[in-house]
Formats: C-alpha cells, sequence, structure tokens
C-alpha cells in the first residue's frame, strides 16, 4: 500500500530532523570555542562546559536551542518537523479509514496531533523572544505544555486504533512493535503524572533538564517505531 510507504517515510523524518538538530545545537553550546571570531560566534548565555544533558542535565533544550546561531537551526528544524507531523496524521487517518473500510469521520488522534503541531510551531516562533509581561510567559508555558499533552493524547488514541485493528493488518506489521508502542505511551503518561510535583518545585533543575532531553527523545522514538511497525513494500 503506498500509503504506509509514505508514514514510513514520514515517520522517519519525524525522528532524525529533530533529534540531529536538537544534539546539533547541543554541540554548538558547548563547543562554542570552535566559533570564536567567526560570524557565528555563540552568545554567552548560549555557552556551556561539557556535558551529557540526557544523564546529568547539565543544561536545558531551552538554553541550547534559544540562543545565536543555535536558533537558525532550532526554529526551522522544529518547524519543518511540525510539518511533517500534519503530514503524518493525516495520513494515518486516511490510512486507517480505508483499511477499516467504513464512511466514518475524521478520526480524533488527528485534532490533536495536528494541534500538537501547531503548538510546537508556535513554540519554535517565540523560541527566545522575551517580553516582561505575565501573560507572555503564561502563554509560552501553555504552548509547549500544549504541545506535550496534545502529542501523549494523539500517540495514545493511534495506538487504541491499531490495536483495535491488528487482526486485519497483522499481515502487513510487525506486532511486537505494535506492543512496544504501548509500552512507549504508557512510560510516558505515567512520567509526566508522577513527575508531575517535582516540575511544579522550585528545586531539582538537573532532574528537570535530564527529563526534558530524555522526554523529548521517548516522543520522537514513537515515529521510529512507527517506521519499523509497517512491514516494507507489502500489501494488504
Amino acid at each position: 500500500m503506498e500509503k504506509i510507504d509514505q508514514i514510513r517515510k514520514i515517520s522517519l523524518w519525524v525522528f532524525v530532523l529533530p533529534l540531529a538538530v536538537l544534539n546539533l545545537c547541543l554541540f554548538i553550546s558547548v563547543n562554542y570555542h570552535l566559533l570564536e571570531n567567526t560570524i557565528f560566534a555563540v552568545d554567552q548565555i548560549g555557552r556551556t562546559g561539557f556535558t551529557i544533558p540526557y544523564i546529568d542535565g547539565g543544561v536545558s533544550i531551552s538554553r541550547t536551542a534559544r540562543t545565536y546561531p543555535a536558533y537558525l537551526l532550532f526554529k526551522p528544524g522544529m518547524i519543518i518537523t511540525a510539518i511533517f507531523l500534519i503530514k503524518y496524521w493525516i495520513e494515518n487517518n486516511k490510512l486507517i479509514l480505508k483499511i477499516e473500510n467504513k464512511n466514518k469521520k475524521n478520526k480524533k488522534f488527528l485534532i490533536f496531533g495536528i494541534l500538537s503541531a501547531i503548538f510546537l510551531i508556535l513554540h519554535s516562533i517565540f523560541l527566545g523572544v522575551n517580553f516582561e509581561y505575565d501573560l507572555y510567559k503564561f502563554f509560552r508555558r501553555f504552548v509547549l505544555l500544549g504541545f506535550v499533552i496534545f502529542e501523549i493524547i494523539a500517540q495514545s488514541l493511534l495506538v487504541i486504533n491499531l490495536f483495535k485493528i491488528k487482526v486485519k493488518i497483522s499481515s502487513i506489521i510487525n506486532k511486537n512493535i505494535l506492543f512496544i508502542k504501548i509500552i512507549l505511551v504508557s512510560s510516558l503518561i505515567i512520567v509526566a503524572i508522577t513527575s508531575l510535583p517535582i516540575l511544579t518545585s522550585s528545586g531539582h533543575v538537573h532532574f528537570k533538564h535530564a527529563l526534558e532531553w530524555d522526554y523529548f527523545v521517548g516522543v520522537i522514538t514513537f515515529y521510529l517505531l512507527t517506521f519499523l511497525f509497517w512491514k516494507k513494500n507489502k500489501r494488504p
């Protein structure tokens, strides 16, 4: 099925592109001296010592991505990722409706997936733009939280839909990957809920930073699993 090949390609881009961009921003932040005396000299606030934030939480994603020149990579990279995400959710909606062979209205995951992508675009645009207004600060937090919440809801609903039709698509999927997807999404939900008291507290800075990096990787790993979920060049 042509749509399956398209979904596989899109999902791989959604995983690889943000992961590459994010770690390149980290590389620039840690190795800022490589760009000294060039037009790409790193802003002071964007500089950090050696760190593996996935483990030690030495720096936040925001700090590595919001300053010059990292934002030249981060902003367009995340906006392009969001465009791929919109395409991903649209194509999955079409595919499942076709497999079900029923004239049903669009799946709910389509709405949440597109909203999540829109919030990612807004977050990317406003990252690093500072106004000393409480309403603006609330808006930025709301946008970031909206991206995470709607993304997890969309992923959960998609997995539920795939589980319901797993018998129909058994010949074109890797069944074990479906269960790994279920475990991944369940873990993301549990981590989000259990870490909420810490995230809303004033301390535990390094823990928050490490969680931020690891959680982001967890979210985009869902799309790598999509690539592995559908078998290549198979027809239903």
